[in-house]
């Protein structure tokens, strides 16, 4: 088994492991007292082994700081391999929060529906970045690309239709989730385009925005949300707001061409249901799993060489205690 070392700075310890060695040994001789005498030929036949129990108890306990020193430099195992997937998507989710977007065919409206099933599909995607561009008559980035799901679904939460200036620039929400996920290295790069009007505002024209999202290989998403026919409005009277029967209006062809245009797809949602229906189906699609096989694997080894050194620490408190208690 091949080992390497996340810490091997640590090994530099090894310094101060030998110096007290070092310095035990130079102790030793010091303190051993000696006589001279004319002849051995009276000792012959005296053997002990106390003068090597003497020295036991320091050996098992350096033997153990150097476990402890190996222990602090991480070995780890370099020879086990397995396959793995991994999802390697980023997603960045331009969301329309217009005026109209408070219609409420849906419910409780598009803005609040869209908000709500948005968030059941982030929360199924953990191992994806995903980010958050609103637009209505301009376009700003809510959330830039992140893991962060849950600060993402907090910033989706505070959305609301008002914070910017009313109007549907659609050209300008789409090269926006463009500027923002064009220089990822992910291997697959979406933008999930969620709208119900026709393009009314902003510098930049759709078409324009969707050749940038080709040229960068970002794959579109474009979705369409009204009823067909007539839907609930939001109209400003002089007595309140009040809700006015009035033709859902989607340019469906320019969203077809986007998606096409990038190799992606339009969807049509008609309701609550259809929405999530959508969602489902996008998520299905972009469940796509890159195998990596024989992925290397590095395995944390400590354990064996902290056991070890706890069984000599014990091991020598156990000898000072009992069989060499009385050896100095």
């Amino acid at each position: 088994m091949d080992y390497t070392f996340a810490n091997p700075q640590f090994f530099w310890l090894f310094i101060a492991w030998a110096m007290v060695v070092g310095w035990y040994i130079w102790r030793q001789n010091r303190l051993n007292p000696y006589m001279r005498v004319a002849s051995v030929e009276g000792l012959k036949g005296v053997r002990t082994v106390r003068p090597i129990l003497r020295h036991v108890l320091f050996v098992l306990r350096m033997a153990a700081f150097a476990l402890i020193i190996v222990i602090l430099a991480r070995p780890q195992s370099s020879n086990r391999w397995e396959s793995v997937t991994t999802e390697g998507i980023d997603i960045v989710m331009a969301l329309d929060i217009s005026g109209s977007m408070l219609a409420q065919d849906f419910k409780p409206d598009r803005l609040e529906a869209a908000k709500r099933i948005s968030t059941q599909f982030i929360s199924g995607r953990s191992n994806d970045r995903i980010g958050l561009v609103i637009f209505s008559g301009e376009s700003f980035t809510q959330c830039p690309l992140t893991t962060d799901h849950t600060s993402l679904i907090n910033l989706f939460n505070s959305v609301h239709s008002g914070m910017i200036e009313d109007g549907t620039a659609i050209g300008l929400g789409l090269a926006n989730a463009v500027s923002r996920i064009k220089d990822s290295d992910a291997i697959s790069k979406v933008v999930i385009l969620l709208t119900d009007g026709v393009n009314n505002r902003g510098s930049i024209d759709p078409m324009t925005a969707a050749e940038i999202a080709k040229t960068f290989g970002i794959r579109v998403y474009a979705i369409g949300v009204g009823t067909r026919g007539m839907a609930p409005y939001p109209v400003q009277t002089p007595f309140g707001v009040q809700y006015r029967d009035m033709p859902t209006e989607i340019d469906e062809d320019l969203l077809k061409e986007i998606a096409k245009m990038t190799d992606g797809q339009y969807f049509r949602a008609t309701d609550n249901n259809a929405l999530v229906k959508v969602y489902e189906e996008i998520d299905r699609m972009e469940k796509s799993k890159i195998s990596v096989q024989e992925h290397h694997k590095k395995t944390e080894e400590y354990l064996k060489f902290a056991i070890a050194a706890a069984l000599l620490l014990l091991l020598e408190i156990i000898l000072r205690y009992s069989l060499l208690r009385n050896i100095p």
